[in-house]
């Protein structure tokens, strides 16, 4: 397992997995808690998630909860491809409102730590793409919040257009207004 931190986002966490391929296909480790642990991941999660995307262009998020409901998550891709993004929402931090985006997908194999204090989305590059990701607390909806997907102050560089969004997605405010109890 190789572990790298973020270009920009020194918080978020890269895990390259050890894949052993052969005539049959191949074997990966998705999840090890010792060697997380190691690289510094010590999250109790207590719920996974899956979603699947019919389409090329879907974006889901950017999505959090607030505290005391603030979800890590670690993320992979095990079907299709994504653009993932991640931005920084600590209040004080010294990247406040900085994004940076990376390429998960099922041929890569690449997962991505996302710590509490970072709005969290994706836009879906293959269509049926399926992303799954673990979380540290439960889903709350009186705590789930979001982020503009377009914020012009963000200027995210999504790789597709038009997107293809839930109704959910189309109103979430702009990251200066948006409920946001995160302090770096």
């Amino acid at each position: 397992m190789k572990i790298r931190e973020g270009q920009i986002l020194k918080d978020i966490i890269v895990i390259e997995p050890t894949v052993y391929e052969d005539n049959r296909g191949f074997f990966l480790e998705s999840y090890n808690k010792e060697k997380l642990a190691k690289a510094g991941i010590t999250a109790e999660f207590v719920q996974d998630n899956h979603s699947l995307s019919l389409e090329v262009g879907v974006i889901r998020g950017l999505h959090y909860q607030l505290n005391p409901h603030a979800q890590s998550k670690l993320v992979r891709v095990t079907s299709g491809a994504i653009y993932d993004i991640v931005v920084d929402i600590r209040q004080g931090s010294p990247t406040f409102g900085k994004w940076e985006g990376f390429e998960l997908s099922s041929r890569n194999k690449l997962q991505l730590f996302v710590p509490k204090g970072f709005a969290h989305g994706f836009c879906t590059l293959e269509s049926r793409t399926e992303v799954q990701y673990k979380v540290d607390c439960f889903y709350s909806p009186e705590h789930d919040r979001g982020i503009a997907w377009n914020d012009p102050g963000l200027g995210i560089q999504w790789p597709v257009t038009p997107p293809v969004l839930s109704s959910k997605d189309i109103g979430h405010p702009l990251i200066g207004d948006a409920d946001n109890n995160f302090v770096y």
